[in-house]
């Protein structure tokens, strides 16, 4: 593989900002009475799907990222062919769920890429770090139902050059509904989904065991997005 930081260097550079950045947002439950036949227009969307690829937390500095780049060439080279398969498809199974609790869900097509967004100027417990209002108007809804995925892939962690962990198959990012008017989250959802192989996990160059495990966290992932709306 020709050696690149991408990913990766993003990845050190947001865990080192995430050291002096706010607090994150704890979960906030979906309560019944949020989705009825009473309910306003729903939103549902993506933002745009991450590049699949491997993460290598804890390899800080250059030389170390470099060095367990090169390590894990071989799985890095074939994780970017691994498919999303439905995963696209999981706002429209958000929306299925939420026409069948009464309420009218509007699939939204367009992807919501959040650096567009400004932040918002609302501060506080349960409000959404971004401003999401200029979508009420623009998709005639009254709430957004966001499906975030910002980590697709295997994530091996590292202490420097000394690799801590096997890769895992991971999947990170969250799903959240935001009242357009107030930009308060009426459900918020962490997805930190993690999974080993099965196996041994070093078999190049289709590593079975890991592409196993990477579609056990894609469906995984889809579960702990669907499962509130289930209920």
């Amino acid at each position: 593989m020709r050696f690149q930081l991408s990913s990766a260097a993003a990845l050190a550079a947001a865990a080192f900002l995430a050291g002096c950045a706010t607090p994150p947002q704890p979960p906030v439950p979906l309560q019944a009475s949020t989705i009825t036949a009473k309910t306003s227009r729903i939103g549902v969307a993506m933002t745009p799907l991450p590049k699949v690829d491997t993460y290598l937390p804890g390899a800080g500095c250059l030389l170390c990222l470099a060095a367990a780049s090169v390590a894990n060439s071989s799985l890095t080279a074939y994780t970017k062919t691994l498919p999303y398969e439905d995963l696209p498809k999981l706002k429209e199974a958000v929306a299925e769920l939420i026409r069948k609790r009464g309420a009218e869900p509007v699939v939204i097509a367009d992807e919501v890429k959040l650096d567009s967004l400004p932040n918002s100027s609302a501060k506080g417990q349960n409000i959404a770090r971004k401003d999401f209002s200029s979508l009420a108007k623009k998709y005639n809804v009254d709430k957004l139902l966001l499906i975030d995925i910002a980590e697709l892939g295997f994530e091996r962690t590292y202490s420097a050059y000394v690799p801590t962990s096997d890769p895992k198959g991971v999947l990170r990012g969250s799903g959240s509904m935001v009242d357009l008017k107030t930009n308060a989250l009426e459900w918020y959802q962490p997805l930190a989904v993690l999974r080993s192989s099965d196996g041994a996990w070093d078999e190049p160059p289709k590593f079975p065991g890991l592409t196993n495990a990477y579609f056990q966290v894609i469906e995984l992932g889809k579960d702990e997005v669907l499962k509130p709306f289930k209920q």
